[in-house]
């Protein structure tokens, strides 16, 4: 069977449907780690996610990414239903259209700066090629990172932030998601990275969805998603 089509590189709209996420316990019984009857999210708009622990914050990012699926319901973006998509047909949507930041960051010690950022070429290529280097370059300059040769591991954690975040637009997503990108950092470091990747989305007219307990953060979304453990999220 050839390879469904893949969209471009811009912005499609979101649409979770009766999206439901189960596990078992170790009994043997299911239960409820998310449920969000109906959700869509216009391209380009950013959406804050909140809720205590436990409320299915990372699930959801994990199940709009394709990196799990649904117990029920779909996830479509624009007219792709990526939960109904094979594992390698939805590791190739997430390469081409999504941007993710990671809460723990994931970067590579012994690598620098621009490496970092462009490590996402190395699932393509075995090489970086110039045009890829500098786009590497350009990325850790936007992000006021003044030496690109300098090893992640002697970054602080809001240089550590920065790169991450510059990592996850280097393929030009189409959809940004970021989990906790500002936690652990003082409020003024994580004023600056939240308005940080509020503009680096809208600069690219990528959507973005962030979970995040920062009030601050949540403040600068377009929307804003409330989810309660073992129950429905509301959107506003």
């Amino acid at each position: 069977m050839p390879p469904s089509p893949l969209p471009d590189r811009r912005a499609e709209t979101l649409v979770l449907d009766r999206l439901a996420l189960d596990r078992r316990d170790g009994d043997g019984r299911s239960f409820s780690i998310l449920a969000i009857p109906a959700l869509t999210l216009e391209p380009g708009t950013s959406l804050g996610v909140s809720g205590p622990s436990g409320s299915g914050k990372s699930s959801l990012l994990h199940l709009v990414a394709g990196l799990i699926t649904p117990s029920a319901g779909r996830v479509c973006w624009g007219d792709i239903v990526i939960s109904a998509l094979g594992e390698s047909e939805r590791d190739r949507w997430r390469r081409r259209t999504i941007g993710f930041v990671f809460q723990d960051f994931h970067l590579v010690p012994e690598l620098d700066v621009a490496a970092n950022i462009a490590l996402p070429a190395s699932f393509s290529s075995w090489r970086l090629d110039a045009t890829g280097r500098r786009r590497a370059l350009d990325l850790a300059e936007q992000m006021g990172l003044a030496d690109p040769r300098r090893r992640a591991a002697l970054l602080s954690r809001g240089e550590q932030q920065r790169v991450a975040i510059a990592r996850a637009l280097f393929g030009e997503p189409a959809l940004l998601l970021a989990d906790e990108p500002t936690a652990s950092l003082d409020a003024a470091r994580g004023d600056a990275i939240g308005a940080l990747l509020v503009e680096a989305a809208a600069r690219r007219g990528a959507s973005l969805i962030c979970a995040s307990h920062d009030a601050t953060l949540l403040a600068r979304m377009d929307r804003r998603l409330d989810l309660t453990p073992v129950a429905a999220g509301h959107a506003a």
